[in-house]
This record gives structure tokens, sequence and C-alpha cells, in this order.
């Protein structure tokens, strides 16, 4: 999973969300929405907590509904409730499939019976007032609400949290010319044609989209993700349990949080940490993914001991884990700008952090650190101004501090879950009115 940006343009569909305070939700025009996404807490999936957090906040301006799966993202406990009630959010969840649940193909088997649960729910309960919310979790997902809407009527809205068959294509795991991979392109076009709009997480996605498909620029709109700046709030390491538990005190910390996936360069900062093993730098890497383990192994192999590997944290630790650093990695592998989008940046803007990002050249990333004063932007590959980036903030904790503090008050400005929420409510207010 690819877990999970960005921001004003001039661009006349680009909902700007600057403005907006959370009173401003405070709106006589109801919606009923029904929202479909693989995963969903106690799962620790990014895109599922996200989820969660709008529908929550969504749930006073009318009828939300969440149709999910039990838990399963690398998630070892016992099933939730089939059905929760919170006022006017309604939670329900099928049964999850959890073969090889730690793989690919584990996890593609998964995805394809949650599209065939989703389809046979929608079919018995489907209703042409209420709008459909279909994420990329799984990613072929949206697809159902094109076949749907051409059987029972249902409206629906496309969440394009990643981009695919393209970022398969670009991880060669799929040829570009394969029948899968000219049927799937297919299929998307239609999908967003029909669809009564489009979300997408970064200009960059939004322009490979037209690309595809010209024509549907009134359809998509540019909503970014979010974070809560107050769970998530700066604290000294000294005052933080997590960082003395695990001796990071003293020590300059850089961390990486989140999804080590294949959608992420792990090279370039792996190569950073070589050229600084000499150096009193730590780097705390908290999470799992396809190359973890490969990147692990060879952090043994060179006798790097100044890296710490921790599971994922719970949501209750994230406050903490998040805040026992000095500096903020977050990164997108070459070739995979506009395909995916690291939900991991506005954690790490609301921890009062500095951020390093290491990512392409026409990154919205680009864009968004010119913006926030946050840290700096460093290209695939680049480890030699990556590592000389980090020793500069080692040696400078005045310039860390002002960057950090920077960074949390362009998130508290734009990124907070009331503000994107305003977003997601107009634009599904302006769809209520059913299709001629």
């Amino acid at each position: 999973m690819s877990s999970s940006n960005k921001i004003d343009t001039p661009a006349a569909n680009h909902i700007s969300h600057t403005d907006y305070t959370p009173t401003s939700l405070k709106t006589p025009d109801q919606i009923k929405l029904k929202i479909i996404n693989q995963f969903f807490p106690p799962d620790y999936a990014a895109t599922g907590q996200l989820i969660e957090e709008l529908a929550h906040n969504l749930k006073g301006r009318g009828y939300i509904e969440v149709f999910t799966s039990q838990p399963s993202y690398a998630f070892d406990r016992d099933d939730s409730p089939r059905i929760e009630s919170h006022d006017s959010l309604i939670v329900r969840r099928s049964q999850s499939a959890r073969f090889w649940p730690q793989r690919i193909r584990g996890k593609a088997v998964a995805g394809a019976i949650f599209f065939m649960r989703t389809a046979l729910h929608l079919l018995r309960h489907a209703d042409s007032r209420r709008m459909v919310l279909l994420t990329t979790a799984p990613p072929f997902l949206p697809i159902l609400g094109y076949l749907l809407s051409r059987i029972c009527k249902i409206r629906y809205v496309c969440l394009l949290y990643d981009l695919y068959p393209d970022i398969a294509i670009e991880l060669d795991v799929i040829n570009q010319q394969h029948w899968i991979a000219k049927l799937w392109d297919r299929l998307n076009c239609l999908t967003w044609k029909r669809a009564a709009a489009i979300i997408v997480l970064s200009e960059t996605m939004k322009d490979r989209i037209l690309a595809k498909q010209p024509g549907i620029d009134d359809k998509i709109v540019v909503i970014p993700s979010w974070v809560d700046p107050e769970q998530i709030v700066p604290r000294s390491k000294q005052d933080n349990w997590f960082a003395q538990e695990h001796g990071l005190v003293e020590p300059f910390t850089v961390l990486y949080s989140g999804n080590m996936g294949r959608c992420h360069d792990m090279d370039t900062l792996l190569d950073a940490i070589i050229r600084l093993r000499h150096t009193p730098i730590r780097f705390v890497f908290i999470g799992s993914g396809e190359k973890r383990k490969h990147f692990q192994q060879c952090v043994e192999d060179m006798g790097l001991n100044s890296c710490l590997f921790l599971p994922y944290q719970s949501r209750e630790n994230l406050p903490f884990s998040l805040t026992a650093c000095d500096v903020s990695i977050v990164s997108i592998s070459a070739g995979m700008e506009g395909l995916v989008a690291p939900s991991k940046l506005y954690s790490a803007l609301a921890s009062g952090r500095p951020i390093v990002s290491i990512c392409p050249e026409n990154s919205y990333l680009n864009d968004v650190f010119d913006r926030a004063n946050c840290g700096v932007t460093i290209r695939n590959g680049d480890s030699l101004r990556l590592a000389e980036y980090l020793q500069k903030l080692s040696e400078n904790p005045r310039l860390a501090q002002e960057l950090g503090r920077s960074g949390r008050e362009y998130c508290r400005k734009n990124y907070t879950a009331e503000k994107i929420a305003q977003d997601y409510l107009n634009l599904f207010q302006s769809l209520e009115s059913p299709q001629e």
C-alpha cells in the first residue's frame, strides 16, 4: 500500500482551503455520503486513518456511512464489530481475507475479495440520492463505480491516493503493452469520464490524468491530505518518553517514519548514512514495507550501527515517536511523481521539526517546501547534498528550530482536518443535485 498534497495553484477548479476556519463547517446544507475504503481503524494504514478523520469531520453535516473491511493491514488482532454507530456516522465492515498479508499476492487477493464484496453491498443498497466516494484502496476500486453506474445508476466520486496501473508499470511489475495494463487504462478513462468528480492529492497527479484523458479538467479537484496539529505537537526530546526509552535524547536524530515501500527512495538515504557513518548522527526507521528487510540487511552487512529499526507505532504513541527526532525524512522514488503522494509529510510538519524530502525535480513537494520554509528538497541520487545538509542541521540547532517552527505554522494554516473537511463538504454539496 503506498500510502497514503498540494497547494495553491491558479487552476479555477482547485478548491482553496487557506481561508476556512473550523466554524465555517456550520452550514444548513446536509449531505448523504457512502465512503468505500478497504482500510479503517483499528488498521493503521494511512488511508484508513485519513478516511476515519474525514468521516468524523463530516458526520455533523449529513448522514455518512463507511463501508470497509475487517482489520488486515499490518495488524494482528481480533475482528472489529461488523457495524458501529457514531451519531450520524455508520461504519460497516465486511470480512477480510488474510492470505499472505505481508506479500503483494496476499494484498492483491484481499483487494479483489473486498472489490467483490463492495459490489454486492452496493447492489443491495443502491441509492441514487446518495453519493459514493470510492478510494484507490484497493487500487482498482474506482472502476466499480463505472461498472455499477451502468447497472443501478449510482453516482460516484473518485478519490485517487495512487495512480494505477502506472505505478506497477514504473516498478516493472507489468509491461505497458500488457493487455492488463491497457485494459486497466481504458477502464480508468471510462471511470473518470463518468465520475461526478475526481479528487487528487497534487497538481502533478492531475496533470498525469489529463495526459491520459483530456477534457475532464472541470471534474478534477486538488485537495491535499491533512493532520491534527493539536494531536501532534512539538515537544523536547528531554520530555519525551519515546526518545528516552530508545536513547535518542542526546544524539542528533534523523527519523524516517512510515512505509518503506517500492515507491520510496531508500537508496539515496542509505548512501547518505554511509557518508555519515563516522559522525554521531543517529538514524531511526519506524514502519515496514517491501524495502525494509533489504534495507535493514544492508545496514547490518555494512556495520552501520548508527541505525535503529522499530515497528509501526500505535496512534497513541505517534505524538511521541514523531517528535523523538531532530529532522524528518520524506521520500519519493524517481519516476513516481504524480503517481503517489506521501501522507507522512503532514505529521512531519505538525511535529515542528525540519524536513528533508528526497524527490524528483518536478515534484509538487518543491512548491510546498518553498511556501512552508520547512527544510529542503533533494534530488534522487544526490546523497552527498543530503549528507551535507543533515550535517549542517546537526551543527546549527537554531536553524533547525526556525525551520520546524515555520513548517508547523504553515501546517496549521493549510492542512488541518477541519479546513480540508470544508473542501470536501463544498464539493459534495455542489454535487447534491441528482444528474439529469
